[in-house]
C-alpha cells in the first residue's frame, strides 16, 4: 500500500472500531491487528489514538455539515425542513458508523456533535430569519428558534440511529409534519397559559 492507502485504511478501521466500541474501549493494539499493521504504523501515520480520532471526527462533521448545507436549496420553507431533515437521516443511513462516532462524546479535543449542531443551526438562523421577517415576526429570536429546530431533528436522528423503525422517509414527514404546521400557527407573543 502506498503511505496513503495506509492511511485511508486506518481511518476506515478506526471509524469502525469507535463506532462499535467508543474511543475509550479501542486501543491502538486492537487498531493495529484490525488494519494488520504494527503498532509503530499507526503512531507514524497519526501519532497515536488520539490523533485518529480528531481525524476521523473532523472528517464526518464536515461530510454531514457540508450535505445538510448543501440540501437547502429551496426557498419555501416546508421544503427547506425536509431537505436538512432528508440530508440528517440519509447521511445516518449511508455513514452509521461516523454518525455513531459523532454522537458519542468527544474525549478529546476534535470538536463535538454538539458543536456541529451549533453551526448547522447558524445556517438555518438565516433561513429562518427570512422566512420571519416575511411573515411579519420579529427576527430577533430566530437564533433560539434555529436551535430548537435542528436541536430537536438532531436528537430525532440519535434515536433513530438505534430503532431504525419506522421508515427514515415517514420519520422525515413526521418530523416536517410538526415543525412546519407549528409555524405555520405561530403565536406573535406566545406565553405559558400559567402565565395568562
Amino acid at each position: 500500500m502506498t503511505a496513503q492507502q495506509r492511511r485511508e485504511q486506518l481511518l476506515s478501521v478506526g471509524k469502525e472500531l469507535f463506532a462499535n466500541r467508543g474511543y475509550e474501549a479501542v486501543t491502538v493494539e486492537e487498531i493495529a491487528a484490525a488494519a494488520e499493521v504494527s503498532k509503530p504504523v499507526v503512531y507514524e501515520h497519526f501519532g497515536g489514538k488520539e490523533g485518529l480520532y480528531a481525524v476521523i471526527v473532523d472528517r464526518e462533521m464536515q461530510s454531514l455539515l457540508k450535505s445538510i448545507t448543501d440540501s437547502l436549496t429551496s426557498e419555501h420553507p416546508r421544503l427547506l425542513l425536509e431537505q436538512a431533515a432528508t440530508a440528517l437521516f440519509d447521511y445516518i443511513e449511508n455513514e452509521t458508523d461516523g454518525f455513531a462516532v459523532l454522537v458519542r462524546d468527544s474525549p478529546v479535543p476534535t470538536g463535538s456533535y454538539a458543536s456541529l449542531i451549533v453551526e448547522i443551526a447558524g445556517h438555518v438562523e438565516h433561513l429562518l430569519a427570512k422566512q420571519f421577517k416575511a411573515r411579519g415576526y420579529s427576527t430577533r429570536l430566530a437564533p433560539m428558534y434555529a436551535q430548537m429546530l435542528v436541536g430537536m431533528v438532531a436528537v430525532t436522528g440519535q434515536w433513530w440511529l438505534d430503532v431504525r423503525k419506522p421508515s427514515k422517509d415517514e420519520v422525515v414527514a413526521h418530523l416536517v409534519n410538526l415543525t412546519y404546521n407549528g409555524f405555520a400557527h405561530l403565536e406573535h407573543k406566545p406565553r405559558r397559559i400559567t402565565d395568562a
